[in-house]
Parts: structure tokens; C-alpha cells; sequence
């Protein structure tokens, strides 16, 4: 994704993505390529509220008692 402006952490470098989860733009130090979100929602747990926070092959069902 193409993204201009200054990260939204530092405000120091050029944001380069933007988080999955809050939308920040946030330059390559700030950002966790493997959640594709920034490193403050990583740090709080967070997961992308579109992918439902599992990542369970379709047709399984979790039930939780």
C-alpha cells in the first residue's frame, strides 16, 4: 500500500504502511509486518477487527463453554 506522510509515532521518518487495526500511518520501525498493524496495537494485544481474531480454516466451528 502507498502511503505519504510522516509517521504517527515518531513524526521523525516517512510512513511507509498503515496498521490494519487503528489506521496509523507508521514508517518501517514502527510497524509489525507479521500482524500488519503498528507496534502500539501489538503491544496491546490487538487483533484486526476484520479478520476475527482467528485464524481457523473455514467451515470450523469454536465452541467455548
Amino acid at each position: 500500500m502507498s502511503v505519504t506522510g510522516l509517521c504517527q509515532i515518531c513524526t521523525n521518518a516517512e510512513a511507509e504502511d498503515s496498521c490494519r487495526r487503528c489506521g496509523k500511518l507508521v514508517c518501517d520501525r514502527h510497524y509489525e509486518r507479521s500482524v500488519e498493524q503498528c507496534v502500539e496495537c501489538t503491544v496491546e494485544g490487538g487483533t484486526d477487527p476484520t479478520r476475527g481474531g482467528e485464524d481457523l480454516p473455514d467451515g470450523v466451528d469454536t465452541y467455548r463453554f
